[in-house]
Formats: structure tokens, sequence, C-alpha cells
């Protein structure tokens, strides 16, 4: 390769993959720790127990897990505790509040971070098309379907499956009406977010203790003579039996695939954990209470969808849930008429108070990107005399809208599943790397142009030192000559990785066609599956004989590299339930964010004009106190 389209090669690579600096502040401006373990358990609960769970309880119970969706439901937390704890340390690395965009353009380099960005903004724009169209919804079953009927008749939609049956025009109105009020300048409203939380409390403890007055433990065991028993005279056509759309009936009616496909759905119930897991520069005693808080939020919050979904099933047979008129219609089956419409008014409220708090924290990533450069910069755009960024809350809320307008909220549902799978995925695979690198300096006034990401084209990462080409290159892989991380083992440790990924890809595909075939033993997959396996294992063990930064962080992974070696492939197995219409979407739209990168942002972020480099904000800014490469 001639010289200088090797050099050309290189310096792309190292635009690819620099770092943002953080400018040190003073010791006045950090931030105060103020909370304890409680403070952050109650933040977390909080934000992650929504309303919206008794609108999709019924649909995934119905035609995706059965009663099983309580096993849905575990794994799906399970995932997401291990996904917290790999945020934890993310966070950790960073010492200040944010999200992962900033902490991966800290510590990972521009397009790692421009990928998690792009991805973050799908899922916020999407989970508040999801409120609005499940807003929509319960506001018109409240008066009798007259919205959906009307629109229907005038706007139906005889498109792609992927779309919905009708364009929503009323959940269009409620996304525009929230964003034209905060580009006039409103404000976010803690008391109506507090009392949306006490509303919702309340309903989870109705709905349980009437679904349990009302329990049948039958309702877990069913048989295909009870289905007909309960459907005759009906017009039903789904029958029950192994290959029908309502599956062979009892706990798990659709096997171990349907928990698989519905824990992947589920994800979405324990969305927020990365709210907690970056506090850690305002608690008090991060190194128990992030962790602790982590897991006892995920735990209550599992058991209250549990206890949601097994009054759900109890009461009513899984085969007759309606999934667009989900607990509302299983009230009906209990004591208590009137409570259908406590439970859709107070649902309604919790709604309709998460999509005006969705609303107003939507801009927020597309204006930080934007002002790095990444984005436009007229999406930094501030109006004159509101003083609001009116320019990215438009697009964000113009963004919404149309997805609200056009998609299916289960569709969407599904579609921030899987970004939030692979956003949790990159902060496993972030922190499997930066622990085996060597130390970083991430202030503005130390930062160095090395990266662990890119290696010059003349040099091989086992023999560029004299002393390497002479020994054996496993003999190195297996006895690092060095007991802290070099920059050669750090080269190792993202290339290792890097294979890691792709291996589990592999795995992943074969694994959901081999269970197909009900993981048969005669199968041809078994061999390719044990080969894939010995790799893997083969792999993760050079990784773990690479030494490991002793930089002190409040908060570490434990159990390296398995943990976050276990917490990617489970998430990736989770991806490969996803439907093919919903990673279309996605791979749209990351198609359409690389283009903006590679045609825009690489050529217009701030690193490349340092003349126009001050701090993004000024919460991105490095902590005095915090161990750097001289200090540790």
């Amino acid at each position: 390769m001639p010289r200088r389209l090797r050099q050309f090669v290189r310096q792309f690579g190292q635009k690819l993959f620099r770092k943002w600096p953080l400018e040190p502040i003073d010791e006045s401006e950090r931030p105060v720790a103020h909370l304890n373990t409680l403070n952050l358990v109650i933040l977390g609960v909080g934000g992650m127990l929504m309303a919206l769970m008794y609108l999709v309880t019924g649909g995934l119970a119905k035609y995706i897990a059965g009663p099983a969706i309580i096993i849905s439901l575990l794994v799906a937390a399970l995932v997401c505790m291990l996904s917290g704890l790999c945020y934890a340390e993310f966070g950790a690395w960073v010492p200040c509040s944010g999200y992962a965009y900033l902490y991966s353009y800290v510590t990972m380099g521009q397009l790692y971070a421009f990928v998690i960005g792009w991805n973050l903004i799908l899922r916020s724009v999407t989970g508040t098309a999801i409120l609005a169209r499940a807003s929509s919804f319960i506001f018109d079953s409240l008066i009798g379907n007259h919205i959906s009927q009307a629109l229907q008749e005038t706007f139906s939609l005889h498109l792609p499956y992927s779309l919905a049956t009708y364009a929503d025009f009323f959940a269009l109105g409620l996304v525009l009406l929230l964003t034209g009020l905060l580009v006039l300048g409103a404000r976010e409203s803690i008391l109506v977010t507090k009392i949306s939380m006490g509303i919702n409390l309340l309903l989870l403890i109705f709905i349980i203790i009437t679904g349990f007055v009302k329990a049948d433990l039958h309702n877990w065991k069913l048989t295909e003579q009870d289905y007909i028993l309960n459907t005759s005279g009906s017009t039903d056509i789904h029958a029950l039996g192994g290959s029908g759309l309502l599956g062979s009936g009892g706990f798990a009616p659709f096997g171990f695939e349907g928990i698989l496909q519905g824990a992947a759905t589920c994800f979405y119930y324990f969305f927020g954990v990365d709210t907690v897991a970056t506090k850690g520069v305002e608690a008090l005693s991060p190194h128990r209470s992030i962790p602790w808080s982590i897991v006892i939020t995920i735990f209550i919050s599992f058991l209250a969808y549990s206890c949601v979904s097994a009054a759900l099933t109890l009461m009513v047979p899984y085969h007759q849930i309606q999934p667009h008129n989900l607990l509302p219609q299983a009230i009906l089956h209990s004591w208590w008429l009137p409570a259908r419409y406590f439970v859709a008014i107070g649902t309604l409220c919790d709604l309709l108070s998460r999509l005006h708090s969705a609303v107003f924290g939507m801009p927020s990533l597309i204006y930080t990107m934007a002002e790095d450069g990444l984005l436009f910069r007229v999406l930094t755009r501030i109006h004159v005399h509101t003083g609001t960024r009116v320019v990215s809350i438009m697009s964000a809320g113009n963004l919404s809208g149309l997805m609200a307008l056009f998609f299916k909220y289960t569709d969407l549902l599904e579609l921030v599943a899987a970004v939030t799978l692979l956003v949790y995925s990159l902060v496993g695979f972030s922190i499997l790397v930066l622990r085996y690198q060597p130390d970083q300096n991430l202030s503005k006034n130390e930062n160095t142009e090395e990266d662990f990401g890119v290696l010059g084209l003349d040099e091989h990462p086992l023999d560029s030192e004299p002393e390497a080409r002479n020994s054996n290159i496993l003999k190195r892989l297996w006895f690092p000559p060095s007991t802290t991380p070099t920059r050669k083992s750090g080269q190792i440790v993202y290339r290792c990785a890097s294979l890691l990924v792709l291996l589990m890809i592999i795995l992943s595909l074969i694994l959901v066609q081999w269970s197909s075939q009900a993981f048969s033993a005669d199968s041809g997959y078994t061999p390719v599956a044990v080969l894939l396996l010995l790799l893997i294992i083969g792999v993760m063990v050079i990784i773990w004989r690479q030494p490991q930064n002793p930089i002190p962080l409040y908060f570490k992974v434990p159990a390296l590299p398995v943990l976050p070696l276990v917490r990617i492939f489970v998430n990736i197995y989770l991806m490969m339930q996803i439907t093919s219409g919903t990673w279309a979407i996605f791979g749209i739209w990351n198609v359409i964010g690389f283009l903006i990168y590679f045609g825009y942002g690489i050529r217009h972020s701030l690193e490349e004009n340092e003349e126009q480099h001050p701090p993004v904000s000024t919460s991105q800014t490095l902590d005095k106190n915090t161990p750097t490469a001289e200090s540790s």
C-alpha cells in the first residue's frame, strides 16, 4: 500500500476514534452528593413503573408468551440488571451526570458516541410516540371508540403490516400540542409527575387485588377442550394447537421461543435503569448505593409487573384477552363494573403525564449532538423571545408525531426494545474494553492522540516491539509481559472483543434456527454451535489473561470478562427475536445516521475545528478530584 494512502487511512481512523476532552471544573461547581439508596430506588421505581404495561401485557400474553409472560419478565429483568451494572461502571469512568453518548465520547471515541447518540434519539422519539398512541387509544375507548372508527373510515392505511391500520391524527395532535407548548417556553411540572406516580400506584394495587380475588388457577392449565367450551358459538378462528396462533395451552403455550420473544419486548418495561446508574456523582456512597439501588429498583418493578401479569392471566383465560382493550376488558370479568372506568381514566392520566415529560426530554440529546457538530448546526438555534431550542424541539416533535401517526404501538415497542438492547450491548462492550486499557487522560489539557481502536497499518500488535518478534505469539497472549495494561495489550483486548461479538452474532443466528428444531441433537447445527462455543471460550480466556487497569472507581463490574460477555450474548440473542419489519425500520434509521455522520458530522465536529472548542455544557466537565493517569 502506498505510503500516502496508508497515512490517509490512518488519519481517517484517528478521526473516527478521537475522544472528547473534558474541562476540569472548580471545587465550587462540583455536584453536591445528596442521594442515598432509598432516594435512588424511589427515583428508579418512579421512572420505571408505567401504566403502559396495562395495555401491552394482554397482547403479549395472548399472542406471544401466554401466562409464561412472567418468565419473560424475569428474563428481561435479569438482563436489564446486568445492563444496569455495566452502565454504572460506564458512568464511573466519567464522573459527571450525563448519558451514554457523553460517556462513550469521552472514553471510546467519536464514531462510537455517534452510534449510541443517534440510536438514543430514536429511542426517545419512539418512546414518546408509544405514549401518544397509547393515550389516544385509552381516550378513544372511554368515548366508545368513535375516534378510531371515524379515522378508519377516512384514513385507512392499506400498507405493509408494520404500519397501523389507520392514521392516528389524535396521537399526532397530542404530540404537536405538547411540542408547541414547549416551544412557547412551558416548563415540566414536578407536581404533575408526583400526582401521576400516586395514581399509578393506586391502580397497581387495585388491579393486583382485583385479579387475585377473582383468580382461577385453571387458567394456567388450559387445554383445547377448554377453548372449545369457552368459544362455542363464537366466530373466533384462532384455535389452540401446536401450530395455532393461540399456542398449545398450558402455562407456556408458545414454548421457549415465545418466552424469549416476550422477554425481548418486555425489555421496554425496565426502560430507565440508566437513570439510576448514572447518578454516581450525586450519590452519598456510590460504591454501595448505585449497585444496590439498581438491583432493588428492578426487583420491585419485576414484582409489580409480574403480579399484574399473573392477575390478568389468572382472571381471564389468555386466549380470551382482547389485545386492544386489555385490563379494562379484564376488569369486566370481575365483581365491580365501574372499576373499568377507574382503571382507564387512571391509566390515561399516567400516560399523559409521561407523554408530557417525554416531549420535554426529547430535544436535549439532539441539541447536544448538534452543538458538538455531529448533527446539523441549525438544530442549535435558540428562539429569540422564549429562549427555547426551537429547531431541535420541533424536529423531535415532528418526528415523534409522524411515528405516532403511522405506526402501531406494538411495533414501536419492538423498535424501542431493539434500540435499547443495542445500546446496552455497546455499553457492555465498552466496559469490557476499557478495563483492559492503559490509563486514559480524559481532561482537555492532558488528552492524547493514542487510541486503542486504531493501529498503524505498518505495525502488528504482537510484533511491533523488538522483543515481541522473538517470542511466541501464543505465549505472549497467555503470559503478558507486563502486569499493567499497555497500548499493545489494550489493542489485543479490543480486537478479541470485536471477534467475540462477531462469533456471538453467528452463534445466536444458529441457535435461533436450531430452536425451531427443538434443539435436536441430530441436527447439523450441533457441531457448528459446539465449535463456536469453544472458540468463544478460547478468545475469552485470552482477554482474561490480559492485565486490567487498577484505576480506582466507585463501582466496578464483577467477574470480568465473563459478566459483560454473557450480557452481550443474551442481548444479541434477544435481538434475534425482533421481527424483520422492526429491523427494516431500525436499519433505515441507521443508514440515514451514517450518511449524516460521514457526509457532515465527521467534518464539522468540534474536534475538527479546534478553534471552536468550548465545552458542550457545564455538565460535560471533569471533576478535579477524579483519579487520572498521574494520580493512579
